[in-house]
């Protein structure tokens, strides 16, 4: 941290409003902005490891999610697709894994909201440092979150049966185009925990953008027992294309379509909504 001397102003003269720089993301230089960024992701992970119940949603979620699903669900909806319980585990797992970034992305909203209210992100913009370095760091840990949770998802499921009929490549391809649409859809959390006023309303709207895009994908069930209104907007959620992906590369099947609109999805979303998010944590008052 540095220290600026005030030099008092000489007598009968008024003194000169102080000069406050305005540090741009180019001004700063990449190696800088990376080390801020570590710095940045430290502190988060330091605030973790001090209130290690910010963990349990990463930790519990998955395992209620599919003993819920497979137990509940798994006869009849497995049955109707022309197996049982282990058909449906194996198509659920895939699945979950994309609902699991929009768990833990709405997460990332609530505490950039909480940081605010809090004052702790007025400390970061007097800083010498990027201001997406704040919101990137925020992304990082975040995508470690997720990637405990998905490992925890993963291990329930081969616990309980399920059988990997793609390969391990296929199966690394998976959770690493999850990690990359799970960080772009952060960039939309991020700006409603900048936009709306409270915790509270994140959290509710949140609610509102996740059900209809879990609920009306194909993470739960095939799109083919669905009116076909609903199929028809199962076709386009973003979703159900990286569920669909994600079977592909664990289970075996044709990859392509699917895996490129996964992607063409990430890109869009990260290219539209992180620019504004960052423009808004910079005039955010």
């Amino acid at each position: 941290m540095s220290t600026t001397t005030l030099t008092p102003a000489p007598t009968g003269t008024t003194p000169a409003a102080p000069a406050t720089k305005v540090h741009d993301e180019g001004g700063i230089g990449l190696r800088n902005n990376l080390r801020h960024i570590g710095a940045l992701v430290r502190r988060n992970l330091l605030q973790i490891k001090k209130d290690p119940e910010s963990m349990f949603d990463a930790l519990l979620m998955p395992v209620i999610f599919v003993l819920l699903f497979v137990y509940v669900f798994g006869g009849s909806v497995g049955g109707s697709m022309g197996g049982g319980r282990q058909e449906y585990l194996n198509y659920l797992i895939p699945g979950l894994m994309a609902m699991m970034g929009m768990n833990i992305a709405m997460a990332v909203g609530s505490g950039v909201n909480d940081d605010f209210r809090k004052g702790v992100m007025d400390r970061f913009r007097t800083m010498p440092i990027a201001r997406s370095s704040v919101l990137i760091a925020k992304i990082v840990v975040e995508l470690g979150r997720m990637m405990v949770a998905t490992l925890i998802l993963l291990g329930m499921g081969f616990a309980l049966g399920m059988e990997l009929h793609g390969s391990v490549l296929g199966l690394i391809g998976a959770i690493g185009l999850a990690a990359a649409f799970g960080a772009a859809i952060m960039w939309i959390f991020i700006l409603l925990g900048l936009s709306l006023k409270t915790t509270q309303a994140v959290q509710g709207m949140g609610m509102l953008v996740m059900m209809p895009l879990q609920f009306g994908s194909s993470i739960f069930a095939p799109p083919q027992t669905m009116p076909g209104w609903l199929q028809t907007f199962t076709d386009y959620n973003p979703l159900s294309n990286l569920a669909d992906s994600a079977r592909a590369l664990m289970m075996g099947g044709p990859v392509g379509h699917s895996v490129w609109l996964t992607l063409g999805w990430t890109v869009v979303i990260t290219a539209v909504m992180a620019p504004i998010a960052v423009s808004k944590f910079r005039k955010k008052s």
